[in-house]
């Protein structure tokens, strides 16, 4: 056996949280390699619904191993939070779940930082969930950062806190005019967290290492989508790390040769929520009918979503990001009472039309979608559990994404429940 990446080929909330849940019944290891806890994944197990930020999805499966690998970044208290609602619902956590040792801790000032930036950018800000995220992987790459194995020894995190708590004191004060923050009120807090996490402390990278060598199988998954990478995708409206497949590499210390597989999870329409051009976006009562059917509000912030057309122009540069050897497309439900159905299938930018993604987000923020229009199903297929169910324009429209995107499509989920997904062939098929 080897690894498997999930990763969302669109803006995320595609739902990968769901995918990962229903795939994660044939996998041993689930883990959880960038990201922090500004995305949330769904998953809806007998009618009940779980929202979980940092612990990944296969949580829900009890006799899978989950680990959070060192390319995320953590807010403690949020992990801590999850870890007792799962308790409490019922799910073991204790050596079921670990956390990498290297994993990067979200501190009080990171979020103090970020949402100063953003009230700084004014007009040109990007949106972001305040939550911190964006600092603290700016940390990682300036050398300021805490991870996880600091704050469990005390000797090494009392002066590293206050070398950089020092740091980073001076920068609110004297930039942006936020008060100071008690180095005793931060130590006292993160070392009460460091000891009720203690016990999920380990080395992800051996973990991980060790069940590949027991032949064991591995589902990787990420946090946003592959237009909100740090190096591919809409910058600047992007997140603070890799969300490609490739971030698994480092953020899980998966060699590339032990990655027999990358699953894109595709939504039948776009969404994206933040700032940042988006082509396909309707600002108009059928957005407003996909944002309401779809339930498009984030499962982190509450924010409506932005929604649009499926954007196959998007997709085929995602699939030339990723490496993509089968797609899961989810919530075509959402299209169900549609007559008609457009898809973009080129951009006219300056009166050329081309049928590549803009790299740069001038270009894009001009850029007009060309429409293919297809005919709706005007069914609802929530209940069906085979390919054979499923209306025909509803598989007409499947099969013209397959075409246009140029990667077979494995699995269709119908609904949010976990027994409405429909396997059309196996998305476990190893490279060849």
């Amino acid at each position: 056996m080897s690894a498997f990446v999930v990763v969302g080929m669109q803006w995320g909330d595609e739902g990968k949280g769901k995918v990962v849940d229903y795939l994660t019944a044939r996998a041993d290891v689930v883990v959880r390699h960038q990201g922090g806890n500004n995305a949330g994944h769904t998953v809806v197990v007998n009618g009940k619904k779980t929202i979980m930020h940092l612990i990944p999805s296969g949580m829900l499966h009890e006799k899978t191993t989950c680990i959070i690998g060192n390319g995320t970044v953590l807010d403690l208290a949020v992990l801590l939070e999850e870890i007792e609602a799962l308790e409490a619902a019922g799910y073991s956590t204790r050596g079921r779940l670990f956390i990498s040792d290297c994993a990067h801790v979200i501190m009080p000032y990171h979020k103090l930082l970020d949402k100063a930036q953003e009230k700084f950018r004014g007009k040109h800000r990007l949106g972001t969930t305040g939550r911190g995220i964006g600092p603290a992987y700016a940390d990682k790459a300036d050398r300021f950062g805490i991870r996880l194995g600091d704050l469990i020894d005390n000797e090494v995190f009392r002066p590293k806190l206050q070398q950089v708590l020092d740091y980073k004191n001076a920068i609110l004060a004297e930039t942006f005019g936020e008060p100071a923050l008690s180095f005793d009120a931060v130590l006292n807090e993160f070392s009460a967290y460091a000891e009720r996490l203690r016990p999920y402390v380990a080395d992800g990278v051996t973990l991980v290492h060790q069940a590949l060598a027991a032949g064991k199988r591995i589902v990787c998954e990420g946090a946003q989508g592959s237009m909100l990478d740090l190096d591919h995708g809409t910058f600047p409206y992007v997140t603070s790390s890799t969300t490609v497949a490739g971030g698994v590499c480092a953020g899980a210390g998966i060699g590339p040769r032990d990655v027999s597989g990358v699953i894109g999870i595709v939504k039948a329409y776009s969404t994206r929520v933040g700032e940042g051009p988006f082509p396909t976006e309707l600002l108009d009562g059928t957005g407003e009918l996909l944002r309401t059917a779809g339930a498009e509000f984030g499962a982190t912030t509450g924010r409506p979503r932005r929604c649009g057309w499926l954007d196959t122009v998007q997709l085929r540069r995602a699939a030339m990001l990723n490496g993509a050897t089968s797609i899961v497309l989810t919530k075509p439900d959402v299209l169900s009472t549609l007559d008609t159905i457009k898809i973009c299938v080129a951009y006219e930018i300056n009166g050329t039309r081309t049928e590549n993604f803009p790299t740069h987000v001038a270009a894009l923020e001009r850029a007009k979608p060309v429409y293919e229009d297809l005919p709706g199903w005007k069914a609802d297929i929530t209940a069906c559990s085979r390919w054979e169910d499923l209306p025909g324009s509803a598989r007409r429209y499947f099969a013209r994404i397959e075409e246009l995107v140029g990667i077979p499509l494995s699995i269709v989920s119908v609904g949010p429940g976990r027994e409405q997904t429909i396997l059309r062939q196996d998305p476990f098929q190893k490279l060849v």
